[in-house]
């Protein structure tokens, strides 16, 4: 799903909060949400025009996908399948993730610096729920949020198509991070964000309320990805000490 820089009031921000009762994260664990979510993935972005036509209708990747470090999760409203979005835990010693391949540069001097990184990626959402549910944007990108809180990340780190830059700056306070590169399996070319989460968080709680959750349900979407990240589930606890790490040059 591709985000679009829209204006909301703080009553658009209360409605969101109301709304969250009939939403529902899962982790995508069964086959059967893995594949509806590749199909999601595949649909959202042919219709941006994004990737070309595959005769098995699913957008995966296998490195990615298969990753030990990183869990694909679906959204329901009302019952039906809304969005999905992958998340992507990594450290310096452990995971890949699509950000920190293409922009190496920009992201391993963090890792170096024993940060905790997620990386959200494959953001797709049904149309028609899209039309029907402004609010759509947001309850979509509440797992990643979820994930910083629950494995104590410093920084959420994204690759975002230049258009939907806005969006990213304007609700979370992303930073740009790098320019333009290609990014695998899609036409687009996409730029590396960053949020100090640490930093943003509560700030975007208190404008966002939607973003808030509780322990039990960051447990119920993560607990049973958090088995398979081995060594990974270290970063679960206390995280190290801040350190002044400075972005590359775009």
């Amino acid at each position: 799903m591709y985000v679009h820089a829209l204006g909301h009031s703080p009553r658009f921000a209360d409605r969101v909060a109301k709304m969250l009762e009939r939403v529902e994260h899962r982790p995508a664990m069964c086959q059967a949400d893995r594949k509806a979510a590749y199909r999601l993935r595949y649909e959202a972005y042919l219709r941006e025009n994004l990737l070309n036509q595959r005769l098995d209708a699913m957008l995966y990747d296998e490195v990615y996908d298969a990753s030990p470090n990183s869990l694909t999760t679906v959204t329901y409203v009302d019952g039906e399948l809304a969005s999905t979005v992958r998340v992507h835990v990594i450290t310096d010693k452990e995971g890949v993730s699509p950000a920190r391949d293409v922009f190496p540069d920009v992201v391993t001097p963090y890792l170096r610096a024993q940060r905790v990184i997620i990386d959200p990626s494959r953001l797709a959402a049904r149309a028609d729920m899209a039309r029907r549910f402004p609010e759509l944007p947001y309850f979509a990108l509440r797992p990643p949020w979820m994930a910083a809180h629950y494995f104590n990340a410093d920084y959420i780190v994204l690759c975002s198509a230049s258009g939907h830059e806005a969006y990213y700056r304007r609700v979370y306070r992303f930073h740009t991070w790098s320019g333009l590169r290609s990014y695998p399996m899609v036409t687009a070319k996409v730029v590396c964000m960053g949020l100090d989460f640490a930093a943003e968080m509560e700030r975007v709680e208190s404008r966002y309320p939607c973003f808030r959750s509780t322990p039990a349900e960051r447990e119920a979407l993560f607990g049973e990805f958090l088995l398979s990240l081995g060594r990974c589930a270290a970063t679960q606890g206390t995280v190290p000490a801040r350190a002044d790490v400075q972005p590359a040059d775009a």
